[in-house]
């Protein structure tokens, strides 16, 4: 059996306008394939749900996509290989690692995106059932299997 961690976490940014969901969701488990730490790298799997977060208004009182961002957000699971890991330690590596990729996609959308942990409890019950689902493709069938049972 693989020696590893599974975190529950939630991720939210400001995607610019006419940002495609699906493609912020594929950006987020790819960027989680390989993380490091200390100058150590390890092997992580994520599979989660993205939605946007939209302003409780009707859809007439929305501005149209071109004249603002647009609050994105994922939960899901995190499931990093090897031992020794702590929750704390896998959600810095992940999270200087999902800011780099949004960055490096987006341009500067204002505010590094906010990668916390959450309890598991949440992912089930506030993913919306409009939510999209994404993982990360081709990754280690173990971390995908440790995985499995949560999602």
């Amino acid at each position: 059996m693989l020696d590893s961690l599974i975190v529950p976490l939630f991720v939210t940014t400001d995607l610019p306008p006419r940002a495609d969901l699906a493609e912020f969701g594929e950006l987020l488990a790819e960027t989680a394939r390989t993380l490091s730490h200390e100058g150590a790298s390890y092997d992580a799997f994520l599979a989660g749900k993205v939605f946007w977060l939209d302003r409780p208004v009707l859809p007439q009182q929305r501005p149209p996509a071109e004249a603002e961002s647009r609050f994105a957000a994922m939960l899901g699971y995190l499931a990093a290989s090897g031992g020794g890991h702590t929750a704390r330690g896998v959600l810095a590596d992940v999270r200087l690692a999902i800011g780099a990729a949004v960055t490096a996609r987006y341009g500067d959308v204002g505010v590094a995106p906010a990668v916390f942990a959450i309890r598991d409890r949440d992912v089930r019950e506030r993913t919306p059932d409009s939510a999209v689902y994404v993982d990360t493709r081709d990754a280690s069938a173990d971390l995908v299997t440790v995985t499995r049972p949560y999602l």
